[in-house]
């Protein structure tokens, strides 16, 4: 039985045996055909097929931002003038008229503590004053009068018509109340000197700005204790709010002492923002602090900003690139090599490089970069003037795929 259910397989049946059973050869050519079309559009859309891509020219770092840079640091906006404002006194706050970002003038009341004491000695030192003014008003009353006494008691001892001990008595009252006229003028002037101490305390009593500037910081609520000595509990206030002169900002940054000598007074710098890196401050060196931190083997630089504005605020980040000038005979080394945008260098395989036009297609270039300078990075090596780079590359841009620049403003 076995063997002929073998046979069976074997057998070979009419159809196939002419040739009408094609079925296995059909597929493999819808599959071939497949294939081809494929890999016909693959062709057109990676190789055939332009992408429109924004481009560079590499140019050399003395063309790219004027005098070449020299060195490049990072810092901080700085303010010059900051204070912390508090009140002379130890006090409770009864008013505090200041928030965050609100513009201050010199002298303007920042808050106000509660003065109940100090108006009521301030009263009081009034009223003392007041009473010692009348008291000598009363004093120099009777004196005139004993002046006047004494003068008719020498009238009527010239006639003899009193005894010597009347006319005495007169000039003795005179004296007496001439006395008690300068012992009151001092008690006056004592008065006068309880009065200032009681208004200077009253003042002492209301916080006033020092300068003109912009509240970065409210540290302090009305009802709090407020005193210009730290108390060890931590529940009084030692700082009301704060105040900065914006017209004092200015850059701090720490140069390597290895290129301080690269760096001089009123050398232009070209500072960036960490905030805005596409905007490009114009500044000057202020001043080399002669001291060098040991620790970090620096040196500080202060940076004037030439032109101010509202955006720069203290504690931003900020690059800076100190400009070299021929003219002065600036010793520094000019850069080696080319600039291009920072965005047009990528990363490939744990190396820097960079896709360079040459004609219509994008070629992968490995290149060496160094310092950056607001928006542009120094490449070494790899690059030379003139070459067009590929800016903000998209990913699936490839080696040897066609490119076409994109228009300015596409």
């Amino acid at each position: 039985m076995a063997d002929q259910n073998l046979l069976k397989e074997l057998h070979i049946e009419d159809s196939e045996r002419d040739g009408r059973g094609r079925q296995p050869w059909r597929r493999t050519f819808v599959l071939i055909s497949l294939l081809l079309v494929l890999g016909g559009g693959g062709y057109y859309l990676f190789l055939g097929q332009a992408l429109a891509v924004d481009t560079a020219i590499a140019v050399p770092p003395g063309t790219a931002t004027g005098p070449a840079p020299v060195l490049e640091a990072t810092g901080y906006v700085t303010a010059r003038r900051e204070a912390t404002v508090s009140s002379k006194i130890t006090g409770r706050l009864a008013q505090v008229l200041i928030e965050e970002g609100e513009s201050v003038t010199k002298g303007q009341v920042l808050a106000r503590l509660d003065d109940a004491d100090a108006r009521a000695a301030l009263e009081l030192a009034q009223a003392r004053l007041t009473a010692a003014r009348a008291q000598l008003g009363q004093i120099e009353a009777q004196l005139e009068q004993a002046r006047r006494d004494a003068r008719r008691q020498k009238e009527l001892r010239e006639k003899r018509l009193n005894s010597e001990e009347a006319l005495e008595n007169a000039r003795t009252r005179v004296l007496t109340l001439s006395a008690q006229l300068e012992a009151q003028h001092g008690q006056v002037g004592v008065a006068e000197a309880q009065l200032r101490v009681a208004q200077v305390d009253y003042d002492n009593t209301i916080v006033r700005a020092p300068f003109a500037g912009v509240i970065v910081d409210k540290a302090a609520q009305p009802g709090e204790i407020v005193s210009p000595i730290s108390a060890g509990g931590g529940f009084t206030r030692t700082g009301i709010g704060t105040i900065v002169d914006m017209d004092s900002l200015e850059i701090e940054v720490d140069v390597n002492e290895a290129f301080i000598n690269r760096v001089k007074p009123h050398q232009p710098v070209q500072a960036v923002l960490d905030a805005y890196p596409a905007w490009k401050l114009p500044a000057s060196v202020i001043a080399i602090i002669p001291t060098a931190d040991r620790s970090k083997a620096t040196v500080k630089v202060r940076i004037a900003i030439d032109r101010k504005d509202p955006r720069i605020i203290p504690d931003m980040g900020v690059r800076v690139a100190f400009l070299g000038d021929d003219s002065a005979g600036n010793p520094a080394q000019p850069l080696r090599g080319v600039l291009v945008p920072a965005n047009a260098v990528v990363q490939r395989d744990g190396a820097s490089a960079a896709f360079v036009m040459e004609g219509t297609r994008a070629r992968l270039r490995r290149i060496t970069t160094g310092a950056s300078y607001g928006n542009q990075r120094l490449v070494e090596d790899g690059l030379k003037s003139g070459d067009r780079v590929v800016v903000d590359p998209p990913a699936g841009l490839k080696d040897g795929m066609r490119v076409v620049p994109r228009a300015p403003g596409a």
